[in-house]
């Protein structure tokens, strides 16, 4: 068995809305029905007793090693804790050959998950050891590194829940929710709204204070010292006992609290020095620790913290009382768990011999004993949630301290002997004001009811009824995909929405390139949904990135389906028919949100029947408003496209609106078909996310179909009294659309300037040029700048074959080198003539023609 091409779908794709790794994997003869090898599912049972049957019950049929490595796969990440479910593996046209898809909830820990199954399998087939709680402990670790924390799950579950989408943008807690100029970020528990200023402030606990007071909120009294010196002096002038921490700490770390002794206080001073060189001296205020977490302006749960400490039974020592607390499995060594593991070192050991105990010292049945002053979870504290105790004036004072810092998410520490009443009454106080506090106690307290904290941080940011999603607009199909996401996004802008697009010329925001080159993948649609300045996307969907990535969202408003084609890079990365490649192209349909559109061409058979597949509503298109489809959709009420006499018409049920084609520049008063074709689906995705028929109409008008609006996409120009069009079209389907529009155009005599990618089926680079010769009085023939795979020549020689039977073609000349045959062609043309350019180069092609033209 051999893996190869191992790919992450990051997005819904081909199989499923999963995330998913995919393999290709090879089996021998051998492999290809493991029930036949002797011995082997035993010894796969015995290395991986949970992996799951090998096929359901009452079935026969051979099963695979490819399967084996699935199910191996999936099975050790749901063994390791990963909440996964699905799997499949499928036959290629290749014999022997799979393609094995096994989801994940983290990237890493799936392709570790293919790795060591595959070790699995290959022990199994070997019969060599496999450790299995190894694989599993490595499992596990990974997914604990790289998994979101607590805190910052909270939120992003929360999000998830109201339907909002969010993204990483590292492999630590940054992460963006919505998308566009709805988007919002966040790092672990601080949003992007909280200010450098105010994160400072809370870092320093002097200028906290002072805040604090100047607002009337009790604090302890204290200030910054110099040294040992100056520390005593102040814990003389304020009154023993105090603490003594770091003036900018967090986490507890470095803080000594209730020093009675100068002993004590220089240990305290030496322990907080570790951390900052200033260090903070203040009065200590007897009572419980207690966390108070403010959102916005309101007080969202509130936990009394405790030390870490053990209960004697009067037969462990200290040291074995903690390991037996350590053994709790919901205490780790990281933020991943709800509770941290008790720490045994030197300041535990300090703990201790204030108790007048050491590590192996048996405390009496029921003695409790402190491991640490400070009641930090992150130290090994525990948390008892009392949220539902907290006086209304305790919470009134939280929000102040979180307002007068100008946090937006707060962790307030108050020592006070109970938050039931207010904390003037007890000599109680505010002692510090957290930025990106720890969620952790509140979300799964070692005591009482966890708190919704996560929903309440998204609450503060997305309003009810915002999902902070922009309408996304994606289009895919054979022909027409780019000038159809044009014309949309001309719409879109037409109607005020600052709009993002991505095709095979680039990206643009708001009508200026940002990138260039082919950007119809994922990656460049995530890039225009990072954009601040994007209102509304539209994502040119090609076939080459669902393939490698999936989709670069979860849902779109609107899936728009041109056309299904046979020329359309089939026999390709296992896509062999048109009724493949339709399943590949129907993944945008399946992803429409339940309230989106799903926009297809009805005259399109298999387009049509992707409506089965969508969960909105679908909008059908075609030039006949009586084909059987449009007829029943209409009668249906529901919303149609179409041509009637002169006009385009869209209805929905009684509703109407006709533009008429005369006012389509693009069309050319309705002779061009596939221009015809193309606006009838732009107009239905405008009308999909909304937009006003006014802005409609006035983007139909404005839109003109010239290079520097459309480039490559039927460009005409004129030259010394010919008609010139420029266009990229370079499969059967395109060249038959082509052929049809400009017979429809006068001329003396007509010519064709064609190439052809390398890539495509031999058939379909002959089924081009027999088109044509059927078409065309003169085919200039040229050589691609890149071959794609083919051998130099061959691609022409393909054409020219295709050229044997042409019934009207007479002259065929073999040109190297694209502009050059541009040249051939136009120096040719008289006055009356028409010349179809079949560019390859786009942007360098129509510069060459047209410094020509302005050189004639």
């Amino acid at each position: 068995m051999e893996v190869s091409r191992i790919r992450a779908l990051r997005g819904p794709n081909l199989w499923s809305h999963h995330t998913a790794v995919e393999a290709i994997v090879s089996c021998s003869n051998a492999e290809l029905s493991v029930g036949d090898m002797n011995g082997f599912e035993v010894r796969l049972r015995a290395r991986f007793p949970e992996i799951s049957p090998l096929q359901p019950t009452g079935h026969k049929e051979p099963i695979p090693m490819a399967h084996v490595l699935e199910l191996a796969a999936l099975g050790l990440q749901a063994q390791a804790g990963c909440p996964v479910t699905f799997s499949r593996t499928t036959q290629t046209l290749e014999a022997g050959t799979f393609q094995v898809v096994v989801e994940y909830s983290e990237e890493a820990v799936g392709r570790l998950a293919l790795e060591l199954a595959e070790n699995l399998v290959q022990s199994a087939i070997s019969d060599t050891a496999f450790d299995l709680a190894a694989a599993l402990s490595q499992l596990r670790e990974l997914d604990e590194d790289v998994r979101l924390g607590p805190s910052t799950g909270s939120i992003v579950q929360a999000a998830v829940d109201r339907n909002i989408p969010y993204r990483r943008l590292t492999e630590g807690s940054l992460v963006m929710f919505g998308w566009g100029s709805r988007q919002r970020k966040i790092q672990a528990a601080e949003m992007d709204g909280t200010s450098a200023i105010a994160e400072a402030i809370a870092q320093d606990k002097e200028l906290t204070k002072k805040l604090l007071d100047a607002a009337g909120v009790p604090v302890p009294l204290g200030r910054t010292v110099l040294d040992i010196d100056d520390a005593w002096k102040v814990a003389c002038e304020i009154g023993l006992p105090v603490v003594v921490k770091p003036k900018d700490g967090n986490q507890g770390k470095g803080v000594t609290v209730n020093v009675t002794t100068r002993e004590q206080l220089e240990a305290g001073y030496h322990a907080a020095a570790e951390f900052r060189d200033d260090i903070l001296v203040e009065r200590y205020l007897p009572g419980n620790d207690f966390r108070l977490l403010v959102v916005g302006n309101k007080l969202i749960a509130a936990a009394r913290r405790d030390p870490p400490q053990v209960v004697g039974d009067g037969v462990h020592s200290v040291r074995e009382l903690v390991e037996q607390v350590n053994k709790d499995p919901r205490r780790g060594t990281g933020h991943a768990t709800s509770l941290t593991k008790i720490r045994f070192d030197d300041i535990a050991l300090a703990s201790l011999a204030k108790q007048d105990l050491v590590a192996d010292s048996i405390p009496a049945k029921g003695q409790r004993v402190i491991l640490r002053n400070n009641a930090n979870l992150s130290t090994g504290g525990a948390a008892t949630d009392v949220t539902d105790d907290v006086h209304p004036e305790v919470a009134a004072r939280a929000v102040v301290a979180a307002q007068m810092v100008g946090l937006d998410i707060c962790g307030v520490d108050l020592v006070c002997d109970s938050v039931l009443k207010p904390i003037e009454d007890q000599n109680g106080g505010i002692v510090e004001v957290n930025a990106a506090p720890g969620l952790r106690m509140h979300l799964s307290p070692s005591f009482g009811k966890g708190r919704a904290v996560g929903e309440a941080i998204v609450s503060s940011m997305f309003e009810d009824g915002n999902d902070g999603r922009i309408p996304i607009v994606a289009v895919t199909g054979t022909n027409g995909k780019t000038t159809t996401v044009r014309l949309i996004a001309h719409l879109l802008t037409a109607s005020g929405l600052r709009t993002g697009m991505t095709n095979t010329d680039g990206v643009y925001i708001e009508g200026r390139r940002i990138d260039s080159g082919d950007c119809s993948g994922p990656r460049s649609a995530r890039n225009v949904l990072l954009h601040p300045d994007v209102d509304a996307a539209v994502f040119e969907t090609a076939r080459g990135g669902v393939l490698r990535e999936g989709l670069a969202f979860d849902r779109c408003q609107v899936a728009v389906v041109t056309n299904i084609g046979s020329g359309d890079h089939l026999g390709l990365n296992y896509i062999t028919t048109v009724e493949d490649l339709a399943v590949l192209k129907r993944v945008i349909v399946q992803n429409v949100a339940d309230n989106g559109v799903a926009v297809l061409n009805a005259a399109d058979p298999i387009v049509a029947g992707m409506a089965s597949n969508c969960h909105g509503s679908i909008t059908f298109f075609a030039a006949d408003g009586q084909h059987p489809i449009m007829a029943t959709h209409r009668a249906q009420g529901r919303r149609v496209v179409y041509v009637e006499g002169s006009n385009l018409v869209a209805v929905e049920g009684k509703k109407r609106h006709e533009i008429p084609l005369a006012n389509i520049p693009i069309t050319r008063n309705g002779s061009i078909g596939f221009q015809v074709e193309n606006v009838m689906a732009s107009v239905a995705a405008a009308w999909g996310v909304n937009i006003a028929w006014d802005a409609i109409h006035a983007g139909l008008q404005s839109f003109a179909n010239e290079s520097d609006n459309a480039p490559g996409r039927f460009n005409l120009f004129n030259y010394r009294g010919a008609t010139l069009i420029a266009d990229y079209g370079h499969n059967p389907d395109a060249i038959l659309a082509l052929v049809r529009a400009v017979e429809s155009m006068p001329a003396k005599r007509r010519s064709v300037v064609i190439s052809g990618a390398g890539d495509r089926r031999d058939q379909d680079i002959r089924q081009q040029t027999e088109i044509l010769g059927n078409a065309f009085d003169d085919v200039v023939l040229y050589q691609d700048q890149c071959q794609r795979g083919r051998a130099d020549g061959e691609v022409v020689a393909l054409l020219r074959a295709g050229l044997a039977n042409a019934n009207r073609t007479k002259v065929i000349d073999e040109i190297n080198g694209e502009f050059l045959a541009i040249d051939t062609a136009m120096a040719r043309l008289g006055e009356g003539d028409l010349c179809l350019i079949l560019i390859d180069q786009v942007e360098e092609a129509l510069a060459h023609i047209a410094k020509r033209i302005a050189e004639a």
